[in-house]
């Protein structure tokens, strides 16, 4: 396999925060052309098996995938697992401690949306939630576009739950240390995801990465649906720089809220070496 191939590495499914199941994912992808695809939900491996059957039916390679939630300089980051052993009992374990505070905090956020004015939010977004254990803003934020309080998904992310908001409540994931090492220690790759979100000055970058490749990391997310052209440009780079493989992933959702849909993202460029070479053994046909 080379660049040139429609390979989406990164999506969503009712399992976490999207909001189809892994057989509709595995549809649309197979759809669009996708000829490469990982169900990479956050925190959570309970829609593996669902994505591997879906993908042998439609005749679409499949890699497992997970996006872990990690905590780095006081700020959420997402590292994709690719190509690891989903029934991994350390894998397991650590996501499970990792989903453990979700529903605390997604309590305390409803408790500051009831202090503005906004009460019943937590019991409004369990009916937008396929795994309670992983009770998230964006399920908060579709019970607000649908009780009108915002137009959009955006909005209520700007107004009520981003830092300073009263909706928001930051939450202590796991250590960048211990989530690669569950990846790897299931035989997968890890790969950091959708940097250029990241509010990173350029100091906290260059050691988020350099603490990433000595704990073991081996990607980076280079077309991603976060990303623009100057990302594309400067995270190729970063590979180059870091010695990383590149990934490509939509970080597909929703058909009503994702602007990238899966399998629609640009080629990665020719200067980079592609994820999947490294994973080609892990590949279910």
């Amino acid at each position: 396999m080379t660049q040139l191939i429609n390979v989406d590495l990164h999506c969503h499914s009712v399992l976490s925060d999207g909001t189809l199941t892994p057989e509709a994912l595995a549809q649309r992808a197979r759809t669009n052309g996708v000829e490469l695809w990982a169900l990479t939900d956050h925190d959570e491996l309970g829609g593996q098996d669902r994505a591997i059957t879906a993908a042998r039916a439609a005749g679409l390679p499949y890699l497992t995938g997970v996006e872990v939630s990690v905590t780095f300089a006081g700020v959420t980051v997402h590292i994709v697992g690719l190509g690891m052993d989903h029934t991994n009992p350390a894998l397991l374990a650590g996501l499970q401690a990792t989903r453990g505070g979700r529903e605390q905090r997604a309590r305390e956020m409803s408790d500051g949306l009831a202090r503005v004015g906004i009460p019943g939010v937590y019991e409004g977004a369990l009916k937008f939630v396929g795994n309670p254990d992983l009770i998230s803003r964006s399920h908060f934020a579709r019970y607000l576009v649908e009780m009108g309080v915002c137009k959009d998904i955006s909005e209520v992310f700007r107004k009520y739950i981003t830092e300073g908001k009263p909706g928001f409540v930051p939450h202590r994931w796991a250590s960048l240390g211990d989530a690669v090492g569950w990846i790897t220690g299931a035989g997968g790759v890890a790969v950091i995801a959708h940097p250029g979100r990241y509010k990173f000055t350029a100091t906290e970058e260059y050691a988020l990465f350099t603490e990433f490749k000595a704990h073991g990391g081996q990607g980076v997310e280079v077309m991603t649906g976060a990303h623009g052209q100057a990302d594309y440009a400067k995270y190729a780079g970063f590979c180059q720089e870091f010695d990383l493989l590149a990934s490509r992933g939509s970080d597909f959702h929703s058909p009503e809220e994702s602007h990238t849909d899966l399998g629609s993202l640009p080629y990665l460029p020719g200067s980079v070496t592609p994820v999947w070479e490294l994973l080609q053994p892990r590949i279910l046909q």
